[in-house]
């Protein structure tokens, strides 16, 4: 017989097999030599009660042999010679899920990627990190796995409505994801190894016949009658496919010009912006676990939190237990923070985006704004507005910190007290941070919303809001500030045909997991067609 078994246990005894066959025996009126085996299928934390439980959903196998959860693999056909070719732009999730499932079809993808493959990738993020040089075309946001090669790796998304999400799952273990992936609440690769993962990937679609060409930066669209018939790359290369799929990420500003330079529809899309906010991660496990001690059978702690301040959301974003905050700019003279964990989540800080909600009323009445786009000659009202305006509070960071990505940063309190901080506690960003009051960077709607937010976080998770806590500016890279309309049935561009935006760069996904369900979907389109 098998059965599915939920299991509430404490923390040691969800990682005692035997413990756990006892309990499923006990479950089930038998003994625990009858229990031949089991596999985990779900696992979360319960911590909302003074005693922190692990909730475990079990297959068991009762008298009769046990037989192991083998993922579901996927095996891919040669496409080599295939007649029909299609151009992906962007290696991020969308366009590696998206490649991968057109191999599946049977259509040949030709990725073009601006940035470098991960290897030569991380020499350019060491001249971020350490020597303040930025690379526009190789960074956090650009390269070889895009934006989620170097930040994180989560793999939680609510977006169950559009796709599969144990198959994109399973397709990562499958490249070399440890299974546990598959049964966690909020499943966590890490960045140590997300890098192995996105290049057994590309090898898997050079092997299949796919085309994988790095430092391929598009920089024109060629579209005759109203249909795409290819691209162009900065070096004065051209592919021509049958179709191309936008895949690239939410930091590719020259693409949104292109587009909108062109002719191509394009629309202002609310986005979020504010900062990141790090504390010891002791404090949120004291907090989390109501203990001082979190001992050897519990991960470090981590928190979601949300509040409405005057009809604007603030919310926490990619919060990193055991993490470091990273730079994550893709110009000069912008500075932009975000985070990551490692997959043992070991380090000594705890770190979470802190956004507010950004939509076009709150332009209107921005004065800093309207000089902005005035003093440099971009268009105030447009369906990049929403990108300026980003760009510009990038910009007043990087001034804020005196530069070399040198962040701006005020001790928590301080920040609600507006206070200059006289000094900062220690920080893992690894290019400095530099007391300044947040009031000259922030926008007063950001600054204010945050201010209010945090002392309602503060009383929710009390702890929370002290000065051992350093916030530091700016987190903008949430979402993307354009949408790439498409077709609700097609999802072609509706006035390109055979253009389909893809991703979280068009405005349809957020995360990893979203991407590369949207980047299949749109793939099983292309191929349908």
């Amino acid at each position: 017989m098998q059965q599915q078994i939920v299991l509430k246990l404490l923390p040691s005894e969800a990682e005692d097999e035997n413990i756990i066959k006892g309990y499923i025996a006990a479950s089930t009126g038998k003994t625990s030599n009858d229990i031949t085996g089991y596999f985990p299928l779900k696992k979360s934390i319960d911590a909302r009660g003074r005693k922190v439980y692990i909730n475990l959903t079990v297959h068991a196998f009762i008298n009769e042999p046990f037989v192991e959860r083998k993922p579901a693999k996927i095996t891919f056909p040669h496409v080599g010679k295939s007649a029909r070719k299609v151009v992906i732009v962007g290696a991020g999730p969308t366009g590696l899920f998206a490649a991968l499932k057109l191999i599946e079809e049977g259509v040949q993808p030709i990725i073009l990627e601006r940035g470098k493959d991960v290897r030569a990738r991380r020499r350019d993020l060491a001249a971020l990190n350490k020597g303040g040089v930025v690379n526009p075309d190789s960074n956090y946001c650009f390269g070889e796995g895009g934006a989620g090669t170097y930040s994180d790796g989560k793999l939680y998304t609510r977006s169950n409505k559009r796709g599969d999400i144990n198959r994109i799952l399973n397709l990562f273990v499958q490249f070399g994801a440890e299974e546990q992936i598959l049964v966690e609440a909020h499943p966590h690769i890490g960045t140590n190894k997300l890098p192995q993962i996105i290049t057994a990937m590309r090898e898997c679609i050079v092997e299949h016949g796919g085309i994988f060409l790095f430092e391929k930066k598009v920089s024109d669209l060629v579209v005759v009658e109203n249909t795409i018939k290819g691209v162009v790359t900065a070096d004065g290369d051209k592919f021509e496919a049958e179709a191309v799929i936008l895949a690239t990420g939410h930091s590719a500003r020259d693409i949104f010009k292109l587009l909108h330079r062109k002719g191509i529809l394009i629309e202002a899309k609310p986005f979020a912006l504010g900062v990141r906010i790090e504390h010891p991660q002791s404090i949120i496990d004291n907090i989390q676990y109501h203990s001082n001690n979190r001992g050897e059978f519990l991960p470090p702690a981590s928190y979601a939190l949300v509040q409405q301040v005057e009809q604007k959301g603030v919310f926490s974003f990619c919060m990193c237990p055991g993490g470091i905050i990273a730079p994550a700019s893709t110009d000069a003279g912008e500075l932009v923070v975000n985070g990551w964990s490692p997959s043992k989540r070991n380090n000594p800080f705890a770190n979470s985006g802190m956004v507010v909600t950004v939509e076009n009323n709150d332009l209107a009445s921005s004065k800093d704004f309207k000089e902005y786009t005035k003093d440099n000659l971009v268009e105030y009202d447009s369906p990049l507005n929403m990108m300026f305006f980003q760009e510009m509070v990038e910009r007043k960071a990087y001034v804020g910190g005196g530069g070399h990505f040198v962040a701006p940063a005020q001790r928590m309190e301080d920040f609600c007290n507006n206070k200059t901080s006289g000094s900062l506690p220690v920080c893992s960003y690894l290019p400095g941070i530099s007391s300044t009051d947040l009031r000259g960077v922030l926008p007063p709607f950001i600054h204010q919303s945050l201010q209010e937010a945090f002392k309602s976080f503060g009383i929710k998770m009390r702890g929370y809001l002290t000065n051992e806590a350093v916030v530091v500016a700016t987190e903008s890279r949430s979402s993307s500030p354009v949408r790439i309309p498409r077709d609700s049935t097609t999802l072609q561009h509706p006035q390109v045909e055979n253009l389909y935006p893809c991703g979280e760069g068009a405005g349809y996904a957020g995360g990893i997991v979203s991407a590369a369900m949207d980047g299949e979907r749109v793939a099983l389109m292309v191929a349908a067609r």
